[in-house]
């Protein structure tokens, strides 16, 4: 045989012969990410939030808010009302009961009405913090605190 037919043989020889099988990898394409979360802020303190209740504020005040409410306050009220067991309407001294972002709950000692005349049950009533209805009464116990303090 000659040299090119024996280098022709070696070359085909060489193609059939089997090589060991490799496994191959599979192909992991890469995750397309469509909408990112944050991971949760944890500080190292792993406790769960569930059952918690996170209190939720105004980001802003509005413009020209004459008084700042707080649970406790003594407020007058323009509102339909029992006196001497008569219904009127005019001014009612009230306590605020509860503050929220845009209103303020308001509780009295007589019965009160709603403006189509039905009475209300629990003796509150709710208005905008910007009412014109609502206004704040000075209280007699801070006077009497100023006026007990002696002077030396």
């Amino acid at each position: 045989m000659t040299a090119k037919i024996k280098a022709k043989k070696t070359v085909i020889e060489a193609k059939s012969r089997t090589k060991p099988e490799v496994k191959e990898k599979p192909r992991v394409e890469p995750v397309r990410v469509v909408n990112k979360i944050s991971p949760p802020h944890t500080n190292g303190d792993e406790r769960k939030t569930k059952g918690m209740r996170i209190p939720q504020y105004a980001y802003m005040k509005a413009p020209g808010l004459a008084h700042d409410f707080q649970v406790g306050d003594t407020v007058e009220v323009y509102c339909d009302h029992e006196k001497n067991k008569e219904r009127v309407r005019g001014w009612i001294h009230g306590i605020v009961v509860q503050v929220d972002n845009k209103m303020v709950a308001v509780q009295f000692r007589s019965n009160v009405f709603l403006t189509d005349g039905w009475m209300v049950p629990d003796r509150i009533l709710w208005y905008p913090l910007n009412s014109e209805h609502i206004r704040e009464v000075p209280s007699k116990k801070s006077s009497k605190r100023e006026k007990a303090i002696p002077d030396y």
